[in-house]
């Protein structure tokens, strides 16, 4: 059988639905657009989208953010620092975090939200 003679599976669209969108579009029949099946399953909003993409870069920018914390609390550890940089470092970090709680809020996302479960290996963020 070939991919004509086949009768409409699960990833082609049925004849009729093609012409029926076809109909809608003013279009005739063979110049209809195909539908597939992730068109019929991908039924997103704007808001939807933006709100997982800013948790996915604010999970990422935490992660930094924490990641850059620790190894500082390791370099003053270390006695490595003067007191100015020591300052600085501080004043960076507790700027950084301050801004992180802002956006947060601006796209109504807890902290939990940023923490990604990464099944066996636990979360991605420690919850200390």
């Amino acid at each position: 059988m070939t991919g004509r003679d086949r009768p409409p599976g699960r990833d082609e669209p049925r004849r009729d639905e093609a012409a029926d969108l076809a109909a809608a579009l003013g279009q005739p029949a063979w110049e209809a657009p195909r539908v597939t099946p992730l068109d019929r399953r991908l039924a997103v909003d704007a808001d939807s989208v933006e709100r997982g993409l800013a948790s996915l870069v604010l999970t990422v920018v935490e992660l930094l953010r924490q990641l850059m914390e620790r190894q500082a609390l390791r370099r003053v550890d270390l006695g490595d620092l003067t007191e100015e940089q020591i300052e600085r470092i501080g004043a960076t970090l507790m700027a950084l975090e301050q801004q992180m709680v802002q956006l947060r809020e601006y796209f109504g996302l807890s902290p939990e939200d940023l923490n990604l479960d990464l099944g066996p290996l636990g979360p991605l963020l420690p919850t200390d």
